[in-house]
C-alpha cells in the first residue's frame, strides 16, 4: 500500500499538478489548451491564464529530476501543452532522463539550464523570460522554434549532440546589449535558424557547427553596439547561409511585437518583409524544417542585417553564401569576412552593403559575385585575398573587374592584379589575363617618379609593357617602311 502511495502525487499539489503528474508516468501529454487560438497564445493570453492552467516550477523540476517510475510498459516523459509555469525552473546541474516537451507554454520567469545533462528537449512557441544554458549538454536535439525569449539566451559552451533548432525564434537582448550568447558552442550537425528574429547582438565566436548553419530569411537587428552578428573563429563543416527564406504556406513569417516598450525601435523594421530580386537560386541546399518551396515571390524574406557581420577567421567546409542578403551598416561597422577560408563564396546581396566589405587575407577557391555585389571606392578591402576561379552571378566586364580592383586598392599593390590574372588564366582567358597585367603595369607607373612614369608611357604605347607583342611588330613595319622612303628620296 505505500509503494502504491509512493506513485501518487503529493496531496499538496493543485489539480492542474496533478494531472501533470500522471502524464509524466503514463508518458502522455498534458494538454490545458482550449482550443480556441486567441486564448492559448502563450505571448498574447497567457498572462491571464489562471490556476486551472498552472503548474509551479517546483513540481516540473521534481519530475525532470527525480520523478515517479513510469506505469507498467509506459516511458516517462513530460509534455505539457498551453501550461503557465509560475516560478523560476531550475535544473542548473541536473540530469534530465525524462524527454522534456513544452508546447504553447508561458514561463513566467527564467528557465535555468547551466551545467545541465539531459537527452533532447523541445520547447515550441513558448514565451520565456530568458533561457540560460552555459555548458549545458544535450545528447539529442534542443528545439526552440517559434519561441519568444525577452531578455536573452545564454548557450557558452553548449554542446549539443545532433541539432540545434531556432527557426522563427523571436529574442531579445539582455542588459548587455547581447540577444543570443553562444560563444564556444558545439552543434553535431545542423544549426537551423531560418526566419529568426534578433534585437541585440547574436554571438557565435569560436562555435564548431559540424552540419550547416542556416540564417535564411533571418533579421538580425543591432541598435545597441557594433556588430548583429559576431561568429569570428566559427568551423562549419557544411554550409553558411546569409541568404533567402520562404515561409510556409500561411505563415507570415512575422516576429510578434514585443518592441512596443523599447525606445530603440524603428518603425521601418516592421515593414522588413519587403524584398528583392536578383535571379538566380539559393544553392540548391534543402529548406531547414518549417520552410516550404517557394509558391510566390511575395513570400520571400531575404537575410537581413542591421548591424556588423563578422566571419572573421572562419573555416566553412562546403560555402559561404550571400544570397540577396541586406546589409544596413552603420559608421564603422563592416560586412567582414577576414582570413575566412572556404571551397566557395557566394558574394550576391540584394544590393551593394552600405557600409565597408573586407575580405583581406581571406583563402577561396571559387569566387561567384556580381558588378553591384560591391560597394564603392574606398569601401572594399581585399588585401592578400586570394581565389582560385571566378564564376560571375552575372555578365562581369573585364573593365568593370579592373575598375573593381582600382577601387579597392587605395595604394598600389601587385597582389590582387596578379591573383585575379590567374584566376582568369586558370579559367582560360588569357587574353583577359594579360589586360589585368597591363592595368597592374598601368597603375604602378602612376605611383613612379617623373623619369619612371615617361619611360613607362614609352613602353605602354610601343609594346603595352610586352603583354601587347602585336604593337612591336606594328613598329618594326612602320619604322622599315619610314627607312625605304628616307633611302629611295635620298639616293
Amino acid at each position: 500500500m505505500s509503494e502504491q502511495r509512493a506513485h501518487e502525487p503529493p496531496d499538496d499539489w493543485t489539480a492542474a499538478e496533478q494531472g501533470m503528474w500522471r502524464a509524466f508516468r503514463h508518458g502522455g501529454s498534458h494538454d490545458l489548451r482550449t482550443g480556441r487560438a486567441e486564448d492559448d497564445d502563450p505571448v498574447a493570453a497567457g498572462g491571464s491564464w489562471g490556476p486551472e492552467r498552472t503548474v509551479r516550477a517546483d513540481a516540473v523540476a521534481q519530475l525532470l529530476l527525480d520523478g515517479p517510475p513510469p506505469e507498467p510498459g509506459r516511458v516517462t516523459g513530460l509534455k505539457l501543452a498551453g501550461v503557465r509555469i509560475s516560478g523560476r525552473l531550475s535544473l542548473a546541474g541536473g540530469t534530465v532522463t525524462p524527454y522534456a516537451q513544452f508546447d504553447g507554454c508561458r514561463f513566467d520567469d527564467q528557465l535555468l539550464l547551466p551545467e545541465c545533462r539531459a537527452g533532447s528537449m523541445r520547447l515550441v512557441h513558448c514565451l520565456i523570460p530568458r533561457l540560460e544554458a552555459a555548458r549545458l549538454q544535450i545528447t539529442g536535439d534542443l528545439h526552440l522554434p517559434q519561441c519568444v525569449i525577452t531578455g536573452g539566451i545564454r548557450l557558452t559552451d553548449a554542446q549539443i549532440g545532433t541539432d540545434l533548432l531556432l527557426n522563427q525564434l523571436t529574442v531579445r537582448r539582455d542588459r548587455h546589449g547581447r540577444a543570443i550568447a553562444a560563444d564556444g558552442l558545439t552543434v553535431g550537425q545542423d544549426l537551423d535558424a531560418e526566419l529568426m528574429d534578433v534585437r541585440g547582438e547574436f554571438s557565435l565566436r569560436s562555435a564548431r557547427i559540424g552540419g550547416r548553419l542556416n540564417l535564411r530569411g533571418c533579421t538580425l537587428r543591432n541598435p545597441y553596439g557594433r556588430d548583429a552578428l559576431n561568429a569570428a573563429r566559427v568551423t562549419v563543416e557544411h554550409t553558411v547561409y546569409l541568404s533567402t527564406s520562404w515561409p510556409s504556406s500561411g505563415s507570415t513569417g512575422t516576429a510578434p511585437d514585443i518592441d512596443a516598450a523599447d525606445p530603440a525601435a524603428d518603425p521601418a523594421d516592421r515593414a522588413a518583409g519587403a524584398t528583392d530580386d536578383d535571379g538566380g537560386d539559393d544553392g540548391g541546399a534543402a529548406t531547414a524544417p518549417g520552410a516550404a518551396p517557394p509558391t510566390a515571390r511575395a513570400a520571400r524574406r531575404e537575410f537581413r542585417a542591421e548591424g556588423g557581420v563578422r566571419l572573421d577567421d572562419a573555416r566553412v567546409g562546403n560555402a559561404v553564401i550571400v544570397n540577396r542578403a541586406v546589409f544596413r551598416l552603420g559608421e564603422g561597422q563592416q560586412l567582414s569576412l577576414r582570413r575566412l577560408q572556404t571551397p566557395e563564396l557566394r558574394l550576391t546581396p540584394a544590393r551593394p552593403p552600405s557600409g565597408t566589405v573586407s575580405l583581406a587575407g581571406a583563402v577561396v577557391g571559387r569566387l561567384t559575385d556580381a558588378p553591384q555585389s560591391w560597394p564603392g571606392p574606398g569601401r572594399v578591402d581585399i588585401g592578400d585575398f586570394s581565389y582560385e576561379s571566378l564564376a560571375p552571378r552575372t555578365p562581369f566586364p573585364l573593365r568593370d573587374r579592373i575598375a573593381w580592383l582600382d577601387a579597392a586598392t587605395p595604394e598600389y599593390s601587385p597582389g590582387p592584379y596578379e591573383r585575379l590574372a590567374a584566376a582568369l588564366r586558370a579559367g582560360g582567358e588569357d587574353a583577359h589575363a594579360r589586360e589585368v597585367l597591363l592595368a597592374k603595369q598601368r597603375r604602378r607607373r602612376e605611383s613612379l617618379p617623373l623619369a619612371g612614369r615617361i619611360w613607362g608611357r614609352l613602353q605602354d604605347v610601343t609594346v603595352g609593357y610586352g603583354y601587347r607583342p602585336g604593337r612591336a611588330a606594328v613598329w618594326m613595319v612602320a619604322l622599315w617602311a619610314l627607312g625605304a622612303v628616307y633611302f629611295a628620296a635620298h639616293r
